[in-house]
């Protein structure tokens, strides 16, 4: 879960963006009624998230002094910070949500299991361009690794944090799952993130998290079958995906741009009878052995 510093960072901006302007008891009152309250926020403290809302997201929470109010001065940072944009999405409680406590065993939502505990620490470094000292447990690996990293970026990817960063040890970007990491340390050595570096574009030709710029960037066709196409239209599998031929109620044809990856395969074999790879031969080959051996395992 979302540290409750955080979680007040947020409901805060959503209180002033939804309700301002409010004077400080306003914002009390409101808090007291919100169930994730824990009591009244000391006036230190407001003034606090004040400071960390404008180092964190750049927002600025101003006082109009001659009503004494606080209102959120900066609209246009939350359409161009699309972090901040997210974290008010997944986290705000909807305001008609008053009897929530009563609603929490009938509003079930998807979390992230694992690692969120380290994303405070981690955006912290990231936003003051520090290096990480991490310790880090692979999937068979018994031993514990250290990585010495410069945090570049945070991607989720099938309900799981993956953090992005130029490891010491191997000289080059890496990918590391927050949810395998057993410690973690903020240093005080400072990096200079590239100024060519672009997290969307390193990400742009791949589904997933594992990038290989070694690999050509291929088109992937695939067709889908039955209602899988309605299904990829509403939700795209890739923002490079392009409907290139259908038959109505039968199926519809797809191209992507994209790297050949264990998360593409994984994705497509998801999809089960109802999508098909066209091209290239190399992915189709691999479905196909990869379906094969999970059919021996029936056998």
């Amino acid at each position: 879960m979302i540290s409750k510093t955080y979680y007040r960072y947020i409901w805060l901006l959503d209180t002033l963006l939804t309700s301002a302007p409010l004077t400080f008891e306003e914002i009390n009152k409101l808090w007291e009624d919100c169930p994730a309250s824990d009591g009244p926020i000391p006036l230190r403290t407001f003034h606090e998230h004040r400071k960390g809302i404008k180092e964190m997201f750049g927002i600025d929470i101003e006082c109009d002094r001659s009503k004494n109010v606080y209102f959120v001065k900066n609209l246009e940072a939350i359409d161009e910070n699309k972090l901040s944009k997210w974290l008010l999405e997944k986290y705000s409680i909807p305001k008609d949500f008053a009897t929530f406590n009563g609603l929490k065993d009938r509003v079930l939502l998807e979390e992230i299991p694992l690692g969120q505990a380290f994303l405070p620490p981690i955006m912290e470094a990231m936003m003051h361009h520090l290096e990480l000292m991490i310790g880090y447990q692979q999937f068979k690996v018994e031993q514990r690794q250290e990585f010495h990293m410069q945090p570049y970026a945070l991607k989720v990817f099938n309900r799981r944090w993956y953090l992005l960063g130029y490891l010491k040890q191997q000289e080059g970007l890496r990918t590391i799952a927050l949810d395998r990491i057993l410690d973690l340390k903020v240093l005080k050595k400072s990096f200079k993130l590239p100024k060519d570096f672009d997290a969307r574009k390193y990400f742009a030709n791949v589904l997933g998290i594992y990038v290989n710029e070694n690999l050509p960037i291929v088109k992937v066709k695939i067709r889908a079958y039955g209602e899988q196409p309605e299904y990829l239209r509403s939700t795209p599998l890739h923002k490079s995906q392009s409907e290139v031929r259908s038959k109505y109620g039968e199926f519809a044809e797809f191209t992507y741009r994209l790297y050949i990856t264990p998360d593409l395969v994984s994705q497509l074999l998801a999809m089960g009878e109802k999508v098909e790879v066209l091209e290239p031969l190399e992915l189709r080959e691999k479905m196909k052995e990869v379906l094969k051996k999970g059919l021996e395992r029936y056998d």
